[in-house]
């Protein structure tokens, strides 16, 4: 269907094979050419151009000239939602329906095909800019090594490496501490597998952690996680400058050059690092990834002049700190524990190391200055754990294999090996630590000294560059990342007030603004001086950002999503989930009060995204989970036998567009709230083919509309050439299992008697399909009317004004109104009506005068049960004989009470079968005169032929058999106006006319007469005579 006719080509384009080449193949993202690629040699006939939804040219492809078109990158580049055509592929429209002429909308063919680059790997927002314009400097994007690898190595590595790893093995022996490394590193592991995952399941920019995790979980968590990960990082700037500060006060204190005070000194050497620093970041990427290359070559070469300096024969100096070199008593002796001190416990020594172990988020979070995030992100992090995993490992084996746990460091302490009244293990090497080993005051040794890794190298000075290299690294790391997760979320527009930030400057896209922040708030807590309480905070953050990333992994996979197909392969959603738990449990293990604090600003930050609910749509794995959840639920719902005590009032409310007759959806939207299904169902008449693109213009229009109304309810309509068969489609295919409705809502005709006869005929008729798909029945009332299309401002089809079923029934739609534009539908100022609005202690009555299995007293009820209804008294009006009210009254009460509804107030209508008074009865028979046959009692024959073309006419033999039906919905109404006048709802049993025996304009006619002249709404409701209330509790 979608072939062209092929025209003799011009000489121009003689060369054409009339193969398929690989040019077609091929996208053309970056060139100037149309959005349907041309093939080499491709011809269109020029006189035959095309009228597409969107512009093409028709390509030779397979042999033929076709507008369809090959696979290619840029069809599937920034697609979102599911249905929308990518970018050049025709839509099915163009495939499938008849062609017009529009030589407005055709494109030329590119004529060199050989501009053509390929798949490029640029989405469209880093396509070439337009023609003419200089051509924007290409961004500094980094490979794995530089950009990931190397930064986590260095932002894991840390000062615990050198001034609390050499403690920690004292303490807990070699093998625990290899047992606490490995428990860190399989928490550190299992979520890098995670990260990897999540970042080859797409395309990954920039915002790093809280852009995998948004993407994955959805804003409601992602916004959080993003937010306080950013000031985590931001602070943690502060923690590692504080670390390098005091690391340079205390060499100042030693050679008494102090520029102050201790703590002053502190705040100036730390305000002035973080200045330098920034001022590295702000010089472009390019110098930062410089500037952490240098800090890489230090701490190498720190580690290399520790490890010379272990294999170096010991001086008698080092041998007095408890130096001797490797052997293997030494070894032994600190291969089992020595727990010392408060801190001497196996968890407190975990919390202590495990901190030195994070980090590994430091390449994720420049994703968006990666070349290619998706090799980057997994390769570079796994190494950096690797390499860091060993590194810890060595030096504790290695130093564990040196020096003894105490020393006292005087070389007095030598003595000739064999001598008496020595104990320990350094008596053996000729050194006599016992009596500062008993008084338990060494100063040196591993569980004494924490710079035994500067006494043990070769040259001391390089494991304070070390230091510094570690230090300053990991802050320059956080500098960099805070800024840069930061201008995602602001970018995304979650929370107020932060869209400042957002803007990015340069051809990085660099967040100068956010780099400015990120300072005062580093500055900030420098000046503090005291980070040993906002320490166990960070990294609490960090761990929830763990927590969250396994989590996202494992949900992403039990979802069982069709779009979660990562690259990287090597992961397992148990273990991700493990991971999550883990990071939960080492949270509360660290500091039980600072994860409280952690979860209390997540959860907080959580309820108000999900209070403003963001308009983005991210494919995340929790619209996948909810979609399992109801899957699941239904088919579970199928396999569940129906009981009378789970009955619920299952909805279709005809409501046409739902924004015309706001008081029929509210009402029913009322008692349906996080009860049972409500469906609006719109019936929009005329040609198929022409109201089918309406149709699919308007649904997500008007569900948004519900939506913005608060009213949980779904949205459906259909295409049918007049009503009432649209409503049967409805009635026979709404729902979904167990989930189907059981009650038609329909708002009441109130101009029957000018309508067109066939409207009349087929509205009648829509009340006896309901009944015969075996359907309960509610129809509503209002004094006002329902339709609200008059006074709404919008342009209105002349066709509307004539369509006065499709207007004043509650059901279908001819307007143009229904067609406006679905962000308008949204966006329109909602209608009041009087469901939203306090009824006061007014009354509900119910007159229930037939026993349809309790549907008329259950409605009432239910909207009873409504904060704004919760006042209103029920009344309960049943018809009786005036020789036994009160045997009457006591057997409904008792009745009632069994289905415990709570309703006590009971009357008897003893007056129900009086006869009206003439003028109201003369009042009826005006109202049908119009429709009376004036048959003069003649054969049924004689009035069926009469009839014929004209059902809804009223023998005179159908007038003398329903006269006292007739009679008796005078007096209703008369009963009514006594009693109800000032009532807040009115919910009478709604009477039935026998199909094929009472016409529809006389069953119309009862129903004006009984609900004439109300002030209150009125609902009609009849049940499908089965019950729906029971006093039985199996």
């Amino acid at each position: 269907m979608a072939e062209l006719p092929v025209p003799e080509l011009p000489s121009a384009l003689s060369h054409c094979s009339g193969r398929f080449t690989i040019s077609t193949l091929l996208g053309t993202e970056e060139g100037s050419w149309g959005p349907y690629a041309a093939a080499e040699g491709a011809s269109c006939d020029s006189a035959h151009p095309t009228h597409l939804s969107s512009s093409t040219i028709c390509t030779r492809t397979f042999g033929y000239n076709t507008v369809d078109v090959v696979p290619a990158y840029e069809h599937y580049a920034n697609s979102k939602g599911v249905g929308n055509t990518g970018k050049g592929r025709p839509s099915l429209a163009d495939l499938h329906s008849i062609l017009k002429p529009d030589p407005g909308r055709l494109r030329a063919p590119v004529s060199d095909p050989q501009q053509s680059k390929g798949l490029q790997e640029a989405g469209p927002e880093e396509a070439a800019g337009e023609p003419g314009r200089a051509p924007a400097p290409e961004p500094i994007r980094f490979g794995w090594v530089k950009g990931v690898m190397i930064r986590c190595m260095l932002n894991i590595w840390g000062v615990i490496l050198y001034l609390r790893l050499p403690w920690i093995t004292a303490q807990a022996g070699i093998a625990l501490t290899w047992l606490i490394i490995l428990m860190s590193v399989t928490v550190t592991t299992i979520t890098g597998l995670s990260i990897s995952a999540i970042s080859t399941n797409g395309k990954v920019k920039s915002g790093g952690t809280y852009f995998l995790i948004s993407r994955s979980l959805g804003p409601e968590l992602g916004g959080s996680i993003g937010l306080i990960f950013a000031f985590a990082n931001a602070v943690a700037v502060a923690m590692h400058t504080v670390g390098f500060a005091e690391t340079v006060r205390d060499l100042l204190q030693e050679h008494n050059s102090l520029i102050v005070d201790p703590t002053n000194d502190i705040r100036i050497i730390g305000v002035i690092t973080v200045t330098v620093l920034l001022g590295i970041s702000l010089a472009g990427m390019e110098w930062e990834a410089k500037a952490q290359i240098l800090f890489f070559l230090v701490i190498l070469v720190s580690f290399i002049n520790y490890l010379v300096g272990t294999v170096i024969p010991a001086t008698a100096e080092k041998q007095a700190k408890g130096f001797f070199s490797y052997r293997a008593d030494i070894f032994a002796q600190n291969f089992v524990p020595n727990w010392r001190g408060p801190e001497g416990s196996f968890f407190s020594l975990f919390s202590i190391f495990f901190p030195s172990a994070t980090g590994i988020l430091a390449g994720a979070n420049i994703s968006g200055d990666l070349k290619d995030p998706a090799v980057a992100i997994p390769k570079g992090t796994l190494m950096a754990i690797f390499w860091t995993t060993m590194s810890y490992l060595v030096l504790s084996a290695t130093i564990g294999a040196c020096v003894v746990r105490d020393a006292s460091g005087s070389l007095n302490d030598s003595m000739a090996v064999g001598s008496p009244g020595c104990e320990g293990l350094a008596c053996s090497f000729g050194w006599n630590f016992t009596a500062c080993a008993q008084q338990q005051n060494c100063r040196y040794g591993l569980s004494n000294y924490y710079q035994s890794m500067s006494m043990v190298s070769g040259f001391g000075p390089l494991i304070t560059a070390g230091i510094f290299g570690a230090t300053l690294s990991s802050a320059l790391a956080c500098l960099v990342s805070a800024p840069k997760v930061f201008q995602c979320l602001c970018r995304d527009q979650l929370y107020p007030l932060i869209g400042f930030f957002g803007k990015g400057y340069g051809r990085n896209s660099e967040p100068i603004r956010g780099y400015m922040l990120t300072y005062v708030i580093a500055v900030g807590f420098i000046l503090i001086a005291e980070l040993n309480a906002i320490a166990p905070i960070i990294s609490n953050f960090f761990l929830c950002s763990y927590a969250l990333i396994n989590f996202s992994c494992f949900h992403a996979s039990i979802t069982n999503s069709p779009g979660w197909r990562p690259s990287f392969r090597y992961y397992s959603k148990w273990a991700a989930l493990f991971g999550a738990v883990i990071s939960v449990v080492i949270m509360f293990l660290l500091t039980w009060w600072a994860a409280l604090i952690a979860f209390g600003i997540v959860i907080f930050l959580l309820g108000y995204v999900l209070y403003k609910k963001p308009d983005v749509n991210w494919g995340s794995s929790m619209q996948a989970s909810s979609y399992n959840m109801a899957l699941n639920y239904s088919v579970g719902l199928s396999e569940v036998d129906e009981h009378i005590k789970n009955y619920r009032p299952q909805c279709l409310v005809l409501t046409g567009p739902p924004n015309f007759r706001p008081a029929l959806v509210d009402f029913v939207g009322t008692f349906t709230k996080n009860l049972s299904l409500m469906l609006c169902g719109n019936v929009l008449i005329g040609a198929w083919k022409q109201k089918m693109p309406e149709s699919r213009l308007v649904a997500d229009g008007h569900t948004k509309w519900l939506m913005k109304r608060k009213i949980k309810a779904f949205y459906t309509d259909v295409v049918a050439e007049d009503l009432r068969s649209g409503v049967q489609m409805l009635i026979q295919a709404a729902g979904l299992g167990k989930m189907r409705p059981n009650i038609l809502v329909l708002g009441y005709k109130r101009n029957w008697q000018t309508a067109s006869p066939q409207s009349l005929e087929d509205y009648v008729g829509i009340l006896h399909d309901a009944f015969d798909f075996k359907y309960g029945m509610c129809l509503m009332r209002m004094k006002e009317g329902l339709n609200v299309s008059r006074v709404m401002q919008a342009h209105v089809n002349p066709t509307f004004e004539a369509t006065e079923h499709a207007e004043e029934n509650g059901t279908g739609s001819r307007a143009a109104l229904s067609t406006a534009d679905p962000a308008s539908l949204a966006s329109e100022q909602q209608a009041s009506t009087i469901f939203q609005s306090e009824q006061g202690k007014k009354t509900i009555d119910i007159y229930w005068l037939f026993d349809d299995g309790g549907l008329t007293l259950l409605i009432p009820y239910l909207l009873g049960r409504k904060k704004r209804w919760g006042k209103c008294k029920i009344r309960v009006f049943v018809g009786g004989q005036i020789n036994r009210m009160d045997e009457e009254r006591k057997a409904i009460i008792s009745l009632l009470s069994k289905f415990r509804l709570g309703f006590h107030e009971v009357h008897i209508l003893p007056d129900i079968n009086q006869k009206p008074r003439p003028e109201h009865i003369k009042r009826f028979d005006d109202l049908i005169a119009p429709f009376r046959l004036n048959d003069g009692f003649k054969d049924e024959a004689t009035v069926n032929e009469m009839r014929q073309g004209c059902p809804w006419k009223i023998s005179d033999e159908e007038v003398n058999k329903n006269r006292a039906k007739s009679l008796r919905q005078v007096r209703l109404n008369e009963i009514l106006l006594d009693y109800s006048r000032d009532a807040a709802l009115i919910a009478i049993t709604l009477p039935i006319g026998r199909k094929g025996r009472c016409p529809s304009s006389l069953y119309m006619a009862w129903l004006e007469t009984l609900s004439q002249d109300l002030r209150p709404p009125v609902i009609l409701t009849r049940g499908n005579q089965e019950n729906v209330l029971t006093f039985y509790c199996q």
